[in-house]
């Protein structure tokens, strides 16, 4: 069985879809953090089989609720003195900004590339989110 340390201080990023963290490491931008990352690919899961982890440590200030709009069945875990002093199961945000990209060429975000890329949440039961220029929708898993 693999073993990565634990952390002093950080979060674990837990119960990630397998296949999801190289997704989530690109979205939260952790390439630009200067913190030690590990990202676990297909680690066994009772309860999903297989899951990716991401384990983060140090410091740092990120919004992580926004993960939810990726994958709602993630969990956060904030670590401080090697003891988990937060688990947080995400919800859907009713609003997000720069996380998720509107696909549609006609849509204003694809010719102004200044404007922030947002969706608004327009069916919860279904996940479904739609651009607020141009109503495109973008379904989360």
């Amino acid at each position: 069985m693999l073993n990565i340390g634990g952390l002093n201080e950080g979060v674990v990023i837990d119960h990630i879809q397998a296949g999801g963290a190289m997704k989530i490491y690109e979205y939260l931008n952790l390439e630009k953090l200067d913190v030690s990352v590990a990202i676990i690919k297909n680690a066994r899961s009772n309860k999903m089989g297989k899951k990716d982890i991401i384990k983060i440590e140090g410091p740092f200030n990120l919004d992580l609720t926004v993960l939810g709009v990726l994958d709602h069945k993630i969990t956060v875990n904030v670590i401080k003195d090697n003891e988990i002093v937060k688990k947080q199961q995400l919800e859907l945000p009713e609003r997000v900004t720069g996380i998720i990209k509107c696909k549609n060429p006609r849509c204003i975000t694809s010719i102004e590339q200044e404007l922030p890329h947002t969706f608004k949440l327009t069916d919860r039961e279904n996940r479904i989110y739609r651009c607020i220029y141009c109503e495109s929708k973008f379904k989360g898993k």
